[in-house]
């Protein structure tokens, strides 16, 4: 379940009343994520995909993306809240990107039988990746 302070119930999967500036200010969940899964979120192959676009402090994986931006020092960068909305809803920072909003469910096209209605990652799994890219200050 997605709890998005400030939101009125009914309104699971808007980001009405959510958004703040360029920031998602308040936790998904209500709580802080994990930062030791989020690392092993981000690293996974199989879940988000993040190296697939993205570099980062990951001298283990061999493969990384150069689409995205590096997420080398993205902690110093950027605030939690503006880390979780470019998670959470990317189009909205930049229209342009070929980044999937990951929480999103409805309005999608191409989406296979078996993940219709369903985000690529759950409200605790971003805030998990958020705890770990807030770590990433150099």
């Amino acid at each position: 379940m997605v709890v998005i302070p400030g939101v009125a119930q009914g309104e699971t999967g808007s980001l009405k009343g959510a958004v703040v500036g360029d920031a998602i200010p308040l936790s998904l969940t209500g709580t802080a994520g994990d930062a030791a899964r989020g690392r092993a979120l981000v690293l996974d192959r199989r879940v988000g995909l993040c190296l697939l676009c993205h570099s980062g402090p990951f001298p283990e994986e061999r493969f990384q993306g150069t689409i995205g931006p590096d997420l080398r020092g993205i902690g110093a960068r950027l605030s939690q809240g503006q880390i979780r909305l470019r998670i959470v809803d990317p189009g909205r920072i930049n229209p342009e990107t070929i980044m999937p909003a990951y929480l999103q469910s409805e309005g999608l096209t191409r989406v296979a039988p078996a993940f219709r209605g369903k985000p690529v990652l759950s409200a605790e799994q971003i805030e998990d990746i958020v705890a770990f890219l807030a770590t990433l200050r150099d």
